[in-house]
């Protein structure tokens, strides 16, 4: 099926189910809106399912790994042998996220989307053996862009079978925060010194390196913003559009699924642009470090509920929301209300 066939296919969450979430909260026994955010995220989730039985038993993380051609113009500490490493990590659950994830009772799903070397035990999507190096050259074909997103679309029709209901985003791929500003400098009309960080970690030679480098990129590629997937054949990488594909099929698939940070938010911007019913089934969960983590969060209307300053990546920040959705659905199925104990309920009064 084409494309544009699926995101045809997206309708918007069910606002009825979201107006019955908050419904609910609004009458159990405490203040009006006193859980804030973790009031309105379930309601998103119940939305998203399209019911007001939210269910979130059954949660993973989908963790994109991909190499980047990029990394030659020196805009990370690393080299592409870091991504291996992870993606060996990932294999054997020592990875940062695979400990948090195990914490809170979700499976990791650790995906070969396009990396240099070839790691045994990964879910082998590999496209490529990573991308072409975006400052002098398209990062892959158009061909190649779409059926990343296709497979990022086909991982959650997958997972839905085996009946998961609440999915977070990750990635792993040295250099991904070079492609993910370069996506973003083009979607935003920003220069690259506006949406450009230090990553993992980089001196001021190297941050002037990687902003040249995006610069170029963008020039040299003269991507158009108005197809998202000319811009991430041509800056992108295959994991940030195989994420774009994940948050599609959330939306296909009514699961929602939870934005991490940068690099998923600019996957996440992608696929909004491509449907803007997408919007509806993403979960925010932690303000990047990352400088341009608030632009992203104001341009998709979203307000983070996790500020830590967290910027490691894999999925990380996504997860660590997971325990706080389970206690809020506690609350929702499990409180009593004010008529359980014989109060007068608060009003609920409405600003002016």
């Amino acid at each position: 099926m084409e494309l544009n066939d699926v995101l045809k296919q997206i309708k918007p969450a069910d606002r009825d189910a979201y107006d019955h979430c908050i419904y609910r909260f609004d009458h159990i026994a405490k203040p009006v809106g006193s859980l804030g955010k973790l009031e309105t995220l379930l309601a998103s989730i119940s939305a998203a399912q399209g019911t007001s039985n939210i269910k979130i038993d059954k949660k993973c993380v989908v963790v994109l790994c991909a190499d980047n051609g990029v990394l030659h113009e020196g805009v990370a500490q690393s080299t592409h042998d870091v991504t291996t490493a992870i993606a060996k990590s990932f294999v054997n659950g020592t990875t940062s996220v695979s400990c948090m994830a195990k914490a809170c009772g979700a499976d990791v799903f650790a995906v070969d989307m396009g990396m240099v070397d070839k790691v045994e035990g990964l879910i082998d999507r590999r496209i490529a053996d990573g991308t072409k190096n975006i400052a002098q050259e398209p990062a892959m074909t158009r061909e190649q862009a779409v059926k990343a997103v296709a497979t990022g679309i086909e991982l959650v029709k997958e997972l839905k079978t085996k009946g998961y209901n609440l999915i977070a985003t990750g990635e792993a791929g040295i250099g991904n925060t070079t492609s993910s500003s370069a996506v973003l400098a083009v979607l935003m009309d920003e220069t690259a010194a506006n949406v450009t960080g230090r990553g993992s970690g980089l001196s001021d030679e190297g941050l002037i390196r990687k902003q040249n480098a995006i610069t170029r990129a963008v020039a040299v590629n003269k991507p158009d913003k108005k197809d998202i997937i000319d811009v991430l054949g041509k800056v992108g990488g295959f994991d940030i559009a195989a994420m774009c594909g994940v948050f599609i099929g959330g939306a296909l698939c009514n699961i929602p699924v939870i934005m991490d940070g940068f690099i998923s938010g600019v996957a996440a911007l992608c696929a909004v642009r491509m449907c803007s019913d997408v919007q509806g089934y993403i979960l925010p969960s932690h303000i990047t470090a990352e400088p341009a983590g608030i632009m992203i969060m104001k341009e998709l209307g979203f307000s983070p509920v996790i500020h830590g300053d967290m910027r490691l990546g894999e999925g990380t920040g996504a997860v660590a929301l997971m325990p706080l959705l389970d206690t809020a659905l506690a609350v929702y199925e499990n409180a009593a209300t004010f008529g359980d104990i014989k109060v007068e309920a608060y009003k609920k009064w409405k600003s002016n």
